[in-house]
């Protein structure tokens, strides 16, 4: 007897319709899996047996052939098991119905349990786009899962559970998605917490306006890691499409927090520099996304930036430019989105101190030189602020009044981005960092007066033309937050400002 029931598949981000096709017929007893599976489904065979044993079902002792059309795609992972029962049951005579508007996918467990799979948030998008009406999905993937409208999610625990609703004698309650009102406040640290550095507080919010890349470079205790990890707490608010896209990277990923619909906050991560390129790129034989797609829509934090392996941080050159990541292998290539803000931190030298009003540096001679010179000039040419974050002294840091607070700057970074929403409408990017050669033509060109003010320090820091744009862009951003429709010479001598720290450090390179 023949079935077929609806699955899903997932390359990358990109999710694909499965036909999972069974027939029992008569024969010597044998369990065969076609249409291009990898070991993971192939095995698929022995969970299927004992979960259908261990909850009350015959397993057939024929001969059995399960196909995955199409067969020209691979088939990856543990998330066929799931129609493969129920196909198989169907096919046995033990299941009856209609199961055309279905789909299914899910990890089985031995005795039955359903467990979770990875990319279940586009998959379920797939089964819509196909048609299906109810999706049959792990429990722990319901919360994901039940943000795609249009289409019922049934949370499935167990085998037994599943047979009961296929059969009308229980039904499972369809999944709702958590509302934002019933998500948990998330605490993050706070701006008003830091003593002193205005300068570096105004240059992390110029950068949160405009999504702009960041340099910070200061001794060691002077809280270049302080700010960083406050910098989530004035990012602006996330679009209803960044949320989407960033919850699907996740899914993929399989790093959904526990009982989560959507991700609503900006991503901050923050790598070790002991992580390989792979790890920042994403890669694998099966691609999964890299540090840097799992910070999409967010921050990349890298601390001591000098100490992470150089082909690590020239990984970082064309994504940083292009907004993607490319993962080419045998069987394809993924491409995987990689909007970040980068927030680089490092010491000027070995010891941390070269430079310092207060301690003399103890490196050896050149060894300063050799050290900084671990950051290649392309990279840094790349990072749009450059910021130096001295030491703060015992009076600031013994005072008892307390900074700006994070909800203050992060109302005029989102005045600020909602300007630049506004401004950019249509174009498919939100923010000024991310604007075309052609936007910053178009939209920051400097009057008389700052056309002059950039050509003295064009030829003065020898810039380039990436530079050039950089600074373009980031006047532009220091003008919306002035509230200013113009970039006057104000606003492009502060973006000036900002690029001229890798002329102290790196001048005698």
């Amino acid at each position: 007897m023949f079935a077929k029931i609806n699955s899903a598949g997932c390359y990358g981000m990109e999710a694909f319709n499965v036909e999972v096709e069974a027939d029992v017929s008569r024969g010597l007893p044998r369990f065969d899996v076609v249409g291009l599976p990898d070991a993971a489904v192939s095995e698929a065979r022995d969970r299927v047996r004992s979960a259908m044993k261990n909850c009350g079902c015959e397993f057939p002792v024929s001969r059995i052939t399960v196909n995955l059309a199409p067969a020209d795609r691979r088939k990856e992972g543990p998330l066929y098991d799931l129609p493969i029962l129920v196909a198989l049951l169907v096919s046995s005579g033990q299941l009856r119905g209609s199961f055309a508007d279905m789909a299914f996918f899910g990890e089985l467990s031995l005795d039955g349990t359903v467990r979770k799979v990875n990319g279940a948030l586009p998959m379920v998008l797939q089964a819509r786009a196909a048609g299906r009406k109810e999706v049959f999905v792990p429990a722990a993937n319901a919360a994901e899962s039940a943000i795609v409208r249009e289409v019922t999610i049934y949370p499935v625990e167990t085998v037994r559970e599943l047979l009961e609703h296929l059969r009308g004698q229980r039904k499972i309650p369809p999944a709702a998605p958590l509302e934002s009102a019933a998500l948990p406040a998330l605490t993050l640290p706070d701006f008003a917490e830091v003593r002193g550095q205005q300068e570096a507080r105004r240059a992390l919010e110029v950068a949160a306006a405009g999504n702009h890349n960041v340099l910070m470079i200061g001794p060691p205790g002077s809280g270049k890691s302080m700010l960083a990890k406050r910098l989530p707490s004035i990012l602006p608010d996330m679009t209803g499409e960044e949320s989407l896209e960033t919850t699907k990277l996740y899914s993929v990923a399989g790093e959904m927090p526990a009982s989560v619909s959507l991700i609503r906050t900006r991503p901050f991560r923050s790598p070790h520099h002991t992580v390989s390129a792979a790890g920042l790129s994403g890669g694998g034989s099966i691609p999964r996304p890299g540090e840097l797609s799992l910070a999409h829509n967010g921050v990349l934090f890298l601390d001591e930036l000098p100490e992470f392996n150089r082909t690590a941080l020239e990984v970082l050159r064309q994504p940083m430019e292009d907004g993607v990541v490319s993962i080419s292998r045998a069987a394809g290539t993924v491409c995987y989105p990689c909007t970040v803000m980068l927030v680089c931190a490092m010491n000027p030298c070995p010891c941390g101190y070269f430079g310092h009003p207060a301690r003399r540096c103890t490196c050896p001679q050149g060894a300063a030189q050799r050290y900084l010179s671990r950051v290649s000039g392309p990279l840094l040419d790349r990072l749009d602020i450059h910021i130096e974050v001295p030491p703060v002294d015992f009076k600031r840091l013994a005072a008892t009044e307390t900074g700006e607070p994070s909800e203050a700057i992060r109302k005029r970074v989102n005045a600020a981005r909602a300007t630049q929403a506004k401004r950019l409408a249509g174009s498919g990017v939100y923010a000024n960092g991310q604007m075309s050669a052609a936007m910053t033509r178009e939209f920051c060109r400097p009057d008389e007066a700052g056309r002059l003010l950039l050509e003295r320090a064009f030829a003065t820091l020898g810039l380039s033309a990436r530079a050039y744009d950089k600074i373009l862009r980031v006047a532009r951003t220091v003008a919306d937050l002035e509230g200013s429709a113009e970039i006057e010479p104000p606003h492009l001598a502060e973006a000036i400002q900002f690029r001229s720290l890798d002329r102290k450090f790196w001048a005698e390179r």
